[in-house]
């Protein structure tokens, strides 16, 4: 019995040690850290990205401080949120070794790693000339930084050329509130902006800015690389790129909510059976804004919506088929999650006003409104001054929704969830007992509850215990049929979203203070 302490007390004093060479600081408080709200589109599916939610916060100032922390951990796939601030270059970024890294010089390397987040604070963080690779790696999030300038000739290089570069096996990123950024084209030395090959699926990119380069990103490396797939892009903007905006070759993609300005030779190039749903994007000074371009092999795509303002078109044949200037679909796509899209008027402003790092990380309410986004599960602990209530507050409060009434339908159906805390049952949620709880083994988790045939929900209440009201701060409920997100918000108690048919339905924990503890999990059909 006492092997597993001697081993964890062994890791704990190796990540001490390695912190001390490196010059990396380690905070105490785990998922305390500058990274806001919760994953989007594609990325929410899957089992979802929540990155390093729940693992300790280490602050980073060099590149070889990045790869320390990811050395530093207990395992590979030990959560960690890496905040970082100022400008990460190949000067300070080395290869650090380690039995949770695999990592080089040169570049950021997320290789064979899970659960991380990479966040800009304080004054900003800048990769500069440097890029970053994720390889055999799941649940990244990339938060709020700048990439830029890197190169895969002259130099110096890094990551192929690529800002972000994602190949091998990839799942579940969500980069959000970047800006990549190149100054010119393959001739100077550059490549894509925001790359993934190789088996790459489940990805957003949300409210990033990509600009000043030949291509914007592809998805699939070649006509037969056709793995890849299930990737979301909304409220970017793509300004003075050539062509990728982005390049699909097979998978789906889900567009919506950009503002294109200045695609000089093509934007959207849909390709190789790839599917791309496009709506509500505002394509303005361009030229073949969507189509099959520079290839026999055919795209489709899904249109509406979209605005196009001095957008030009070539004139179709042999390997450039373009949408326009008449854009029609040519397929349809399901989408399975929800999302709430902007009118394609308004794409301008409100991209204006919330892409890119160091916006103070502003998201669309779908109503052409920025809005700070609600706390996400690598949110720090509200403070004094934050307008979110803080752990004693008492929940259910004075404007929180009215608890539902009918039949409690969880009463006599099963429930199960992801983990389970000692002394606690997954069926002490739905026994009609306040006295008696579910638990999950950390700071997040999440349990569900299922019906053996097809039953209507549209609302929920979830009851903390008596001993642990407001530990609950931010959550997710899902379809569990789907996996797509029903709704979400910060604080446990009464909860209602469009009725929805279904057999099961998780309330996912994505953060806390305290010990979670659920003493009833209620379901309502209105």
């Amino acid at each position: 019995m006492r092997r597993p302490v001697v081993r964890r007390l062994q890791a704990a004093v190796a990540a001490l040690a390695l912190a001390a060479a490196t010059g990396v600081v380690l905070t105490s408080a785990p998922a305390a850290s500058a990274a806001t709200g919760s994953a989007t589109g594609y990325a929410t599916q899957n089992g979802g990205t929540t990155g390093g939610a729940g693992g300790q916060t280490v602050r980073a100032t060099t590149g070889t401080q990045i790869h320390a922390a990811l050395c530093g951990r207990a395992s590979s796939s030990t959560p960690i949120v890496i905040e970082v601030e100022g400008t990460i270059n190949h000067g300070n970024t080395t290869k650090v070794s380690g039995s949770s890294c695999n990592t080089a010089a040169g570049v950021i390397e997320l290789k064979q790693i899970s659960n991380v987040t990479i966040v800009g604070v304080g004054s900003g963080a800048v990769f500069d000339q440097l890029g970053i690779h994720v390889r055999e790696a799941s649940n990244i999030i990339i938060q709020n930084v700048t990439v830029r300038n890197v190169k895969k000739s002259g130099s110096p290089t890094s990551n192929g050329g690529d800002a972000i570069g994602m190949e091998s096996g990839v799942r579940n990123v969500w980069v959000d509130h970047t800006t990549l950024e190149a100054s010119g084209g393959e001739s100077e030395g550059y490549d894509g902006l925001f790359d993934m090959k190789d088996d790459t699926q489940y990805v957003t990119l949300s409210y990033s800015i990509l600009r000043n380069s030949g291509r914007g990103g592809l998805v699939g490396s070649s006509e037969s690389d056709r793995s890849n797939g299930f990737v979301t892009y909304h409220h970017n903007l793509y300004q003075n790129i050539d062509s990728r905006a982005p390049l699909l070759r097979g998978g789906i993609a889900h567009i919506y909510n950009n503002h294109y300005v200045r695609l000089n030779e093509s934007g959207i190039n849909s390709r190789a059976g790839a599917r791309a749903k496009v709506e509500n994007n505002y394509f303005e000074d361009s030229k073949d804004v969507l189509g099959t371009f520079y290839t026999d092999q055919a795209g489709y795509w899904q249109v509406s919506g979209n605005t196009l303002d001095n957008v030009t078109w070539s004139s179709p044949g042999g390997t450039t088929q373009p949408a326009g200037p008449d854009m029609k679909s040519t397929t349809t796509v399901n989408i399975p999650y929800t999302y709430r899209a902007d009118a394609a008027g308004c794409v301008p402003d409100v991209v204006s006003r919330t892409a890119g790092a160091g916006t103070g990380l502003k998201v669309s309410d779908g109503n052409c409104s920025p809005q700070t986004p609600t706390p996400g599960p690598t949110d720090p602990t509200p403070g004094p001054t934050d307008p979110t209530p803080g752990p004693t507050d008492p929940t259910p409060g004075p404007t929180d929704p009215t608890p539902p009434t009918g039949t409690n339908l969880s009463l006599g159906a099963g429930s199960d969830g992801s983990s389970k805390a000692a002394g606690t049952s997954y069926g002490d949620l739905r026994d009609g007992n306040l006295t008696t709880y579910w638990s999950p083994a950390g700071a997040t988790g999440s349990a569900s509850i299922k019906w053996a045939s097809a039953t209507a929900v549209s609302s929920v209440h979830i009851r903390e215990a008596a001993d642990a009201t407001g530990n609950i701060r931010t959550w997710r409920l899902l379809n569990g049929d789907t996996g797509a997100v029903l709704t979400s918000g910060t604080g446990a108690g009464a909860v209602t979203f469009p009725r929805t048919t279904l057999r099961k339905i998780t309330f996912e924990i994505t953060g806390s203070t305290g010990t979670p503890k659920i003493a009833e999990y209620e379901t309502y059909a209105g």
